[in-house]
């Protein structure tokens, strides 16, 4: 019993097929020209709309038509009024026409649920989408610390924190940018930063489970004209990032005693961040699976297939 799940963010175009155990996730960046930070929407589109094809092609070589029993695709960035980007259009629009041509149902999510179902699938914590838990949504467009509670064989996810402004993928991508890196500027800040030698830090207030890290970004700025070593600045930055997450998870598990918490998105893979908050017994997706993907969109199609 095959499912197929498509997602068009604003970052990357992927398609993936699950069987219930294991399965193929094919992907591919949006292309950004160099010192840009993303694109626009209907550069985005465009870009979804000449990748998804060629990504369909790759995938559509190990499975079966006969075999697809549902299709799945994310048609938002979040499960709540007004949550809209019409790059997830395309996406659709593909689905809609493979459901009809193979006759089989057709689910529509959100991108941010489908990132809490690759991290649960990837962690081997499925077992979580039935249970209340914490995750946090830690991507280029959204940093929000969320209660999940099952919703049906799909989650509902209500933010109970997070920033108050940019998110720290505009952060990180913004240090990127600075430092004449590629974008996404993510795995390479995590490398960069793995040589640097100084442990200074500007510490982000975080009272409760709420913080702003626009003031973060000056700080870097800041400290890259003094410094000028691209391995520091990057890992001042990041350490940034992870302690503000710490605290405000710290503060969260106060309210929520005991509860797992779950790091899902692509900021999600960095390896300061996880290691900043390892006392927390946190759940991670495996890397490939904590940046944009399809395939815990195909998993909520194979939940859908067991009610």
């Amino acid at each position: 019993m095959t499912t197929v799940g498509i997602d068009t963010s604003n970052y990357t175009t992927s398609i993936a097929y699950f069987d219930g155990v294991g399965g193929l996730n094919c992907s591919q960046l949006l292309p950004v020209k160099a010192g840009e930070l993303g694109l626009r929407q209907s550069d985005a589109v465009f870009a979804h709309i000449k990748s998804l094809p060629e990504l369909a092609g790759r995938l559509f070589s190990h499975i079966q038509a006969q075999d697809i029993r549902a299709v799945a695709v994310s048609t938002r960035p979040r499960a709540v009024e007004g949550s809209y980007m019409p790059c997830f259009m395309v996406g659709y629009s593909h689905a809609k026409m493979l459901s009809d041509a193979l006759h089989v149902p057709l689910l529509e999510v959100s991108h941010q649920q489908g990132h809490v179902a690759a991290s649960l699938w990837s962690a081997r914590r499925l077992d979580l989408m039935d249970t209340p838990h914490l995750a946090w949504h830690l991507s280029g467009g959204t940093t929000e610390l969320l209660l999940v509670e099952p919703d049906g064989r799909n989650v509902k996810c209500t933010r109970i924190g997070g920033t108050t402004d940019i998110s720290a993928g505009q952060l990180i991508d913004r240090t990127g940018v600075m430092l004449d890196l590629p974008f996404p500027a993510g795995k390479h800040l995590d490398v960069l930063s793995q040589s640097a030698q100084m442990t200074e830090l500007f510490k982000v207030k975080c009272p409760e489970t709420e913080f702003s890290l626009s003031g973060v970004q000056n700080k870097v700025e800041q400290f890259h004209k003094t410094h000028r070593q691209p391995h520091e600045t990057a890992a001042y930055a990041l350490r940034c990032v992870a302690c503000a997450v710490h605290q405000a998870t710290k503060n969260a598990l106060k309210a929520y005693p005991g509860m797992t918490v779950v790091f899902s998105g692509g900021v999600a893979s960095n390896s300061m961040l996880r290691g900043a908050v390892m006392d927390l017994n946190p759940v991670f997706a495996e890397p490939r699976y904590s940046t944009d993907n399809a395939m815990g969109v195909a998993v909520l199609a194979q939940r859908y297939l067991e009610e």
